[in-house]
């Protein structure tokens, strides 16, 4: 079988939708319901504005974080079903969640040359197999012809709540309308860049969580599959 044939075997479930609608969570859960490798693809942006931060790039300069780009090493490796993404042989960790590339991040998400380096990468993950795949642009742009693509959503009362909660689990002093402003920010940097904006992905299950759990979420996604996965069954099957 050639590579192209067995990548177009991998199934990819495409979940977009803004900062703080629960993606994280809800994607790595379904992975494992689904025995699939969850992949972030948000952490990759962010890793690349820690390296610039810790390179002293300015991140307002697109020229100086290209130039950046094409200077670093890149790979993946894959640790217990997740996909982790190597700068020059260091992972970050969880550095990348520090305020300072929170704020900055969008900035660099919105330079094309950035995110079509980034969807490359994300693409070839598919050598490790079956994906979630979470970020902006997944279903949109990154893989547009996954039959699985879902979009999450939450009000920005709740966004905010669930954003300084994880900012003190982390013992970051959160406050919360100051986090609510911040996400309305970045709702607005990440609509309206020219680079794959953030947006619902034509033939996208939009799914507002205010309301459910992160494991209720992700139990309706992995249902909406199977039920997606039984329907093509029988349409096989009555076409033989």
């Amino acid at each position: 079988m050639s590579n192209q044939a067995a990548q177009d075997k991998v199934i990819v479930v495409a979940v977009d939708g803004p900062a703080a609608s629960g993606k994280s969570t809800v994607s790595r859960d379904a992975a494992k319901m689904l025995g699939f490798n969850y992949v972030d693809s948000g952490a990759m942006y962010r890793a690349i504005t820690w390296k610039a931060l810790q390179n002293g790039v300015d991140v307002e300069d697109p020229v100086a974080v290209i130039g950046m780009l094409h200077t670093m090493k890149i790979h993946f490796e894959l640790a217990e079903g997740e996909a982790r993404m190597f700068i020059d042989g260091v992972y970050p960790g969880d550095t990348i969640r520090d305020p300072r590339v929170t704020e900055k991040v969008s900035t660099v998400a919105a330079i094309p040359e950035v995110r079509h380096v980034l969807v490359q990468h994300q693409r070839s993950l598919t050598k490790f197999g079956n994906l979630v795949m979470e970020g902006r642009d997944i279903g949109s742009v990154v893989f547009p012809d996954t039959p699985y693509k879902f979009y999450l959503d939450a009000n920005p009362a709740v966004r905010a709540r669930r954003r300084a909660r994880d900012l003190e689990a982390m013992k970051i002093r959160a406050n919360q309308e100051g986090v609510a402003q911040s996400l309305q920010r970045r709702d607005k940097l990440d609509s309206q860049r020219s680079a794959s904006p953030l947006q619902i992905a034509p033939g996208a299950t939009v799914i507002d969580n205010s309301m459910l759990t992160a494991e209720e979420t992700s139990k309706l996604i992995v249902a909406h599959i199977r039920e997606q996965d039984r329907r093509r069954s029988k349409v096989a099957a009555g076409a033989s």
